[in-house]
């Protein structure tokens, strides 16, 4: 059975990712790239899915941290008879390999390894060949992995096998590389150079962080995680390395987050330009304009990794899912659903872009010219919102105010630079026309507070945005009614649910996890009304759920205590970034990002 999900360490090359368990055991990658098929997938099956695994023979007791800055693991294992360091990585570039470095620290540690390959999602089992004790190949259809060992292999039951001791100061080199077989087998790599390379290369990227107080640390390695979901040769950034870890264990919430989510824009795009990382945010920017570009009815709420649109879901009914959690899932049909608020996370991205220094985009003009008659139009129909809900469309109240972000903010941008103050001013009408529609019809008439969805009694954490994009200031009376109703009905153990699953009102099974970004955001309201006790002892929970290696996952079960959902989260980690910097700085981010409004 797989680990817990908090039991993983991330490892990557900023094209795809692998992860580890405190036993040295390798459940999940994808090669070539983050949404390819899976070649090791133990993670949501079972060993004979796939995994490589690398640990001592004897009971071990075992601890493991990152390289400081970088995304180079090290685990130590310490027996009845010495203490050995296992050395994890993925050198970046384009190499497509995993380097495993086992290093004697004292006594001697007998290892045991077994490699158990296993392409297209744990169902192809490959034609293994060795080409010598020490050299393997293994090939299925178009993929090939080639392991060069430091240690002899045998063959045992469809897997490869070994045993080695290591004594003090000695040091085996594994390095399993992707490419593919109709190409000669490549010739190895020197493993120790990748391995400087891949310090200097994480170290490069993390020294930039600018100094956050007593949050550096953490910033710094949700920094280093959102690096290493960036697929490098486009800039789209994905919502998480993984597919169908649970939302509620033994459920079918279950979904494909290797995607490039538009909404995640806003709250990238300021985590990276309030650091200083401008080259990230150009690159993601560009990703995001490529993606984007054409007629404005086919915009989607996710790409590809490179903008691809065509994501067609389906179930790999030959993994039994984590912990028994079905079905898995590839590709994700949330593709296709009109969600609103994308238009206006679009807007608000571009916003912030020029406003944190960004030149203005030479396409951002010819898009918004297109984009914005065609929200316009559609702005008052029902949709899917942000939580991609299954179930009739409806008119969420967050959805709307994200499309009345979408025009307050292109009138101000229009406004700015002078270049048309007729549309400028159109921009500002309709804007106005929505901020009346949601304030007559998303309201609570009796309790004074705003609803999930026009006509709804329910209640949604994404509420908290209407303080956090600047609809209404965050001490309207309305705002603090509806954010004392959040706190009443959707707080468990100090932590928020994104709304009442257990009502069945999103068309799916009841019941999920507190969801970790709803969270942060609640903590950035907390400091926009000064609040700060609050939201620092807030923001202490959130960070205290952060794994050893300082990951989190996209929910939390406050009963179980235990991760839910994908992992590592890219929307977590931005929270991380984001609500220290409010914390941290005395004109904090939350506060500036509403005054755009």
């Amino acid at each position: 059975m797989a680990a817990l999900i908090e039991d993983y360490a991330l490892l990557g090359n900023c094209r795809t990712a692998a992860l580890v368990d405190k036993q040295g055991s390798l459940d999940w990658l994808c090669f070539p790239r983050f949404d390819a098929p899976a070649c090791f997938a133990a993670l949501l099956g079972d060993e004979h899915n796939g995994r490589w695994r690398l640990q001592p023979v004897a009971p071990a007791e075992t601890s493991r941290c990152y390289r400081d800055g970088t995304l180079i693991l090290e685990t130590t294992f310490t027996t009845a008879t010495g203490e050995a360091l296992l050395i994890d990585f993925m050198p970046p570039g384009e190499h497509s390999s995993v380097v495993r470095i086992v290093e004697g620290v004292s006594g001697s540690v007998e290892f045991d390894m077994e490699l158990v390959i296993r392409f297209d999602y744990g169902s192809s089992v490959p034609w293994v060949e060795q080409a010598h004790s020490q050299v393997l190949t293994a090939v299925a259809g178009p993929e090939m992995l080639v392991l060069h060992s430091a240690a002899p292999l045998e063959a045992v039951d469809h897997a490869t096998g070994s045993r080695f001791t290591v004594a003090p100061g000695e040091r085996r080199v594994f390095v399993l590389t992707y490419q593919d077989s109709n190409l000669a087998v490549r010739e190895a790599f020197d493993g120790e150079e990748a391995l400087a390379e891949t310090e200097t290369f994480w170290r490069a990227f993390s020294d930039r962080c600018p100094d956050v107080g007593p949050y550096t640390a953490q910033v710094k390695r949700s920094l280093i995680v959102l690096k290493a979901l960036t697929y490098e040769p486009t800039g789209g950034i994905v919502a998480a390395v993984t597919t169908s870890l649970p939302e509620f264990l033994g459920g079918e919430r279950n979904w494909d987050y290797r995607y490039c989510w538009l909404r995640d824009a806003t709250m990238t795009l300021l985590a990276f330009m309030n650091l200083g990382y401008f080259e990230e945010a150009s690159a993601w920017r560009e990703w995001l304009m490529r993606s984007v570009a054409g007629n404005p009815e086919q915009m989607q709420i996710m790409y590809g990794l490179g903008g691809e649109r065509r994501l067609p879901e389906q179930t790999l009914p030959w993994l039994s899912g984590y912990e028994h959690s079905q079905p898995v899932r590839i590709g994700n049909a949330a593709a296709t659903q009109l969600q609103l608020d994308v238009y206006g996370e679009v807007a608000d991205a571009m916003t912030q872009a020029i406003r944190g220094g960004l030149p203005r985009h030479p396409r951002s003009r010819a898009i918004f010219r297109v984009i914005m008659p065609y929200l316009e139009s559609i702005w008052q129909r029902p949709d899917e919102g942000l939580w991609e809900i299954r179930g009739e469309p409806r008119h969420f109240v967050h959805s709307k105010v994200m499309a009345w972000v979408a025009f307050d903010r292109s009138a101000k941008l229009l406004a700015s630079d002078g270049g048309d103050p007729e549309r400028a001013e159109h921009a500002r009408a309709v804007a106005d026309q929505i901020h009346a529609d949601v304030c007559a019809r998303g309201v609570d008439p009796q309790h004074g507070c705003f609803v999930q969805s026009y006509g709804s009694s329910q209640t949604d954490a994404s509420l908290l945005q209407i303080a956090l994009t600047g609809f209404l200031p965050a001490d309207d009376p309305r705002f603090l009614a509806t954010l004392a109703n959040i706190e009443h009905r959707l707080m468990r153990d100090g932590l928020l649910l994104r709304y009442d699953t257990e009502t069945g009102c999103d068309g799916l099974d009841p019941g999920e996890g507190t969801f970790l970004v709803c969270s942060f955001w609640l903590a950035d309201v907390y400091a926009m009304l000064g609040r700060m006790d609050d939201a620092q002892a807030l923001f202490g929970r959130l960070s205290a759920l952060c794994n050893d290696v300082g990951l989190l996952a996209e929910q939390y079960d406050p009963r179980g205590g235990r991760m839910l959902g994908n992992f590592p989260q890219a929307f977590s980690h931005i929270g991380i970034i984001n609500t220290a910097l409010n914390l941290h700085r005395a004109q904090c981010p939350a506060q500036d990002r509403a005054k755009s409004g």
